[in-house]
């Protein structure tokens, strides 16, 4: 008679991705995301997270599904335990990133490229990519089994969020933090912007090889006595204004093997001459300064021109400061060129003396003009020009000006975006001063306040409170603007030509009613340029007009005033900072934020610590999780170039969104993870698919018994049962712990463990159980136990794998998604419960050493064995777990002996019935494999001759009963179907 299946059968050769895919359809086409981000709307209880922005510039890597995972972990744990959420998504979307992609569609070089396209379509083409990028980021976001409220998304380039920033910047200004400097900075040429401090990540640094030179400056006054001078920028050799020693440090002067003499620190002199050399006399360095020089480039305009309005301090020895320019002794020959408009040590030693400069290069990093035959020229593109020159000039007036040229391997920062080397510019930037008090409030300065709101945060690993103090304590100024550059955000500061005054706007209404001129042309339309460059004010100092300043703003301004600009009521209304702040105050600070480590220190932490300390004085978030880098498999970074980076949907579709997921939550967040298709392979085997095999043994056997759960609750009395129950009370207790301290690491490891001794201990010791009469309440009461346990693995994993356990938990229990369900409660372990487990584990631990010793004397389970002998530091178990282990080790007897440590002999002696046992054995593992082969399944029964049978009608029976056999007889082997 055909048994009616209550559930649908389990393929064990499943396409996990194909399941994915279809799941995912389900989901949105049935509405189950709508009922999840509803679930809990009307909870009073809230947790407030905050989503950072991706960059909606390009498709997503597999790199971005780390944190994505991480985000939608801790929102689904927290819907399942009811608590109220803002499910909202964010892009970021204003900045070079993007520019610069779209230059490249356009094929743009230049500036001067976009300003001749026009900045209006330049702009419209850059809103256009984020549009498109945003879409394409949402669907692979969904891919991933992220659940999000997507059609409320937020964007860095809004309205909202620009005015946000506005007045955080009207606040700064309040405060007198917001000021206009001059200094040099690093330097894009091919982008023609400044590179902040914050911006120049560990990353952007790569190994390259330049030429350094070192070069002889002839001193004034003396006959073939030179300074020795090191240099691995030669392009700024034009810009010399002095040369800076430690004053503290021992000179040697040398004569050399042209009986020229040169002046070097001591310790470098073996160095750099090897041999043949001898010091004539030594001095410190203190003694050097204040003696002049002559250089090679004297004789250019710019250079002169400089050279006689400020005789005293040019080409001069000035004692440098430790704490601005260090002098090491390790390169280079102690005696440091100083180019102050080239270099930010320059710049600020040559402040601090009071030095002049030399503007050397333009935005594009061409010579500027007044350098005769270098004017036009392309100082990095062309560093030769500058070698080429001092070779050529070797002699003149009697002067070698090169000593050596030779090749350097060396770490040199590039553009974060396009990767070009950097150049350090003197350049007009604005600046947030971080060590001023403010005028307002007086007592701590920027800095002091960002540090005390720092240290109320709970940083997840714990290094990221000292590594965000380091960054605090030791940063510069905040550069807040971006010279020639076009989609950003518009700083809100009117400048005055006639006085030089300045205005900050505060918001739409205020520059509203302080337009004098281009109201009409602006209005309808979001704060960028072209547009908000009509506007014009009047200067509340001399009353002349006043025009917005031309750079665009620091874009991690963009992404640090999220909490304040996109907490709304429902996602929907405008931000309630400004018109309902009680409301705001439910959902600030945020619980909870995540993401990567590294240079987030820099910038996203940073901006969000900075702008809220100065609007609120207040902690933005209680906790943030930070994780480490994303390797390939050999432990090198990813590279499109490289052939070694994984695209997010290639690796979707090949591991599946689970299995990717499965990786992340079990990385330990310190450390970098060497990520590939090995990994995800082994993961999938290992784990997954273990999972799945026990599933699919309930579904098949309990479709086989006809069995349904149990409608009221009864406990087994059964020692694997109550066992299993009581790991499982036990994980559920470890699991909700770790995660309620953000911890997926540790919550992940227990989850492997417990499917481990599910599948490897209580599946394995159970199998026996399911071959009872129909009326036994043993095997009723495994089938209970297998049951509820499977539901409680969904329910803990559901926040992991959402696919898996989705498609596992609706199977189960027909109901509508694991994810409308609640979190699992744990019962407190009773005293005998926890002994139970320990007892357990020294089972287990015996089983393994026994399994060993098995397999070092080549002794295959199959084989009885008569007896086994423990000694062991613990206490011997009780029956009901000896039974166990002699049950799994095939063994007739345990002898259990009092010992230090464990051991394990094994008695091999071989009777007469322990050989016919062991025939039986293996006559029930030829007729599983042959059914296997033979696709037979556990429904149909199968008539089987052997040459060998057992002569007990007991063991006849059980072996029947084992292998849904309807006739044994003698013969030649051979299994076939029943009819």
């Amino acid at each position: 008679m055909t048994k009616n299946k209550r559930y649908s059968p389990v393929d064990l050769n499943v396409n996990f991705v194909e399941l994915e895919k279809k799941l995912l359809d389900q989901w949105y086409n049935d509405g189950i995301v709508d009922k999840y981000l509803a679930k809990n709307s009307a909870s009073p209880k809230t947790f407030s997270f905050q989503d950072g922005p991706i960059t909606a510039n390009n498709p997503m890597g597999v790199h971005h599904a780390w944190g994505r995972t991480y985000k939608d972990l801790w929102q689904r744990y927290k819907n399942m335990q009811g608590f109220k959420q803002r499910f909202q998504n964010g892009f970021d979307s204003q900045g070079l990133w993007v520019e610069v992609e779209v230059e490249k569609e356009l094929g743009f070089t230049t500036k001067k490229d976009i300003e001749k396209y026009g900045i209006d379509k330049f702009v419209q083409k850059c809103k256009e990519r984020v549009m498109k990028y945003s879409k394409i980021q949402t669907d692979q976001s969904k891919r991933l089994g992220y659940f999000m409220d997507w059609e409320n998304s937020y964007y860095t380039m809004s309205d909202e969020n620009n005015y946000m920033i506005w007045h955080f910047l009207k606040v700064c200004n309040d405060n007198g933090w917001l000021y206009k400097g001059n200094d040099s900075v690093p330097w894009c040429p091919r982008c023609e912007t400044a590179i902040s401090q914050h911006e120049m990540l560990t990353e952007d640094y790569k190994e390259v090889v330049h030429d350094s030179i070192y070069f002889e400056l002839p001193l004034v006054g003396e006959n073939r006595e030179f300074f020795l001078v090191w240099t691995t920028t030669p392009w700024t050799i034009p810009a010399n204004i002095a040369l800076a020693v430690d004053a503290k440090l021992d000179y040697s002067l040398v004569e050399g093997k042209t009986k020229d003499k040169f002046w070097l620190a001591s310790e470098a002199v073996e160095r750099v001459f090897l041999d043949n050399y001898k010091i004539l006399t030594t001095v410190k360095g203190k003694f050097l300064v204040g003696k002049k020089y002559r250089a090679p480039f004297d004789t250019l305009p710019a250079v002169t021109k400089v050279m006689t309005e400020n005789g005293d301090k040019f080409h001069i020895v000035v004692a440098t400061d430790s704490r601005i320019m260090p002098i090491s002794q390790l390169e280079g020959t102690g005696i440091v060129h100083t180019a102050v408009s080239a270099g930010t040590e320059d710049f600020k030693l040559g402040k601090q003396l009071g030095l002049p400069m030399i503007p050397v290069i333009k935005d594009d990093a061409s010579y500027l003009d007044g350098f005769g035959f270098l004017s036009g020229k392309n100082a990095k593109k062309h560093p030769e020009i500058i070698l080429d020159y001092l070779t050529s000039e070797d002699k003149k007036e009697g002067v070698d000006w090169v000593f050596k040229i030779e090749k350097i391997k060396h770490r040199y920062p590039g553009c974060w975006r396009c990767k070009t080397e950097l150049v350090w510019k003197v350049t007009d930037e604005w600046y947030i001063a971080m060590d001023k008090p403010s005028s307002i409030e007086g007592g701590k300065t920027l800095r002091e306040r960002m540090i005390d709101v720092t240290k109320l945060i709970t940083w997840i690993p714990d290094f990221g409170l000292k590594r965000e103090l380091d960054w605090l304590t030791n940063m510069h100024d905040w550069l807040i603007s971006k010279k020639n550059r076009y989609w950003g955000l518009s700083l809100p500061i009117w400048e005055c030509k006639s006085c030089k005054h300045f205005e900050v706007i505060g918001g739409k209404d205020e520059l509203e009613k302080k337009a004098c001129k281009g109201w009409d042309k602006f209005t309808g339309k979001s704060p960028h340029k072209p547009q908000i460059d009509e506007i014009k004010i009047i200067c509340s100092k001399c009353g002349e007009v006043m025009s917005r300043i031309e750079p665009v703003g620091n874009p991690w301004l963009d992404a640090g005033i999220v909490m304040y600009s996109t907490i709304a009521q429902d996602n929907k209304e405008k931000p309630l900072y400004h018109h309902d702040k009680k409301m705001w105050r439910k959902w600030f600070p945020v619980d909870f934020i995540t993401e990567s480590f590294p240079g987030q220190f820099k910038n996203w932490f940073y901006s969000m610590i900075a702008m809220s300390t100065v609007l609120e004085n207040e902690r933005p978030f209680k906790s943030v999780l930070g994780f480490a880098t994303l390797l390939d498999e050999s432990g090198r970074a990813m590279h499109k170039s490289w052939g070694n980076s994984i695209e997010f949907e290639e690796g979707a579709d090949k591991m599946g969104a689970d299995v990717i997921r499965w990786i992340y939550a079990r990385q330990n967040p310190m450390e970098n993870l060497l990520f590939g298709y090995k990994y995800a392979d082994e993961v999938r085997r290992q784990f997954i698919l273990k999972i799945w095999n026990v599933y699919n043994y309930f579904v098949t056997y309990a479709n086989k018994e006809n069995w349904s759960p149990a409608t009221t609750s009864t406990e087994s009395t059964n020692v694997l049962d109550v066992w299993i129950t009581a790991r499982l009370n036990k994980v559920i207790e470890e699991v909700t712990n770790q995660l309620d301290a953000y911890d997926a690491f540790h919550a992940t490891s227990v989850i492997e463990k417990f499917v481990d001794d599910l599948s490897n201990w209580y599946v394995r010791r159970s199998r026996d159980r399911i071959w009872a009469d129909d009326s036994d309440s043993d095997k009723t009461a495994f089938f209970q136990t297998l049951y509820d346990t499977l539901i409680h693995i969904c329910l803990l994993m559901a926040p992991f794998t959402p696919f898996l356990t989705d498609s596992m938990y609706k199977n189960l229990t027909g109901n509508e998604s694991v994810h409308l369900a609640d979190w699992p409660k744990s019962n407190k372990l009773a005293e005998n419960d926890k002994d139970l487990i320990l007892h357990m584990d020294i089972i287990r631990s015996v089983v393994e050493a026994a399994h060993s010793s098995r397999k070092e004397n080549d002794l295959p389970v199959r084989r009885p064995l008569i007896k086994l002998e423990v000694f062991s530091p613990a206490l011997k178990p009780d029956e009901q777990l000896l039974t166990l282990a002699k049950d799994e080790l095939n063994v007739k007897n345990i002898v259990w002996s009092k010992s230090e440590k464990l051991e394990i002999q094994l008695d091999t002696t071989l009777t007469q019935d322990l050989e016919n046992e062991m025939k039986a054995r293996e006559l029930l593992r030829n007729i599983q494999n042959e059914r296997k082969k033979l696709g037979i399944g556990l429904e149909q029964l199968v008539r089987v001759t052997s040459p060998w049978i057992p002569e007990d009608e007991k063991a006849i029976l059980q072996l029947k009963n084992k292998a849904l056999v309807a006739s044994l007889s003698h013969g030649e082997f051979r299994v076939r179907l029943e009819s």
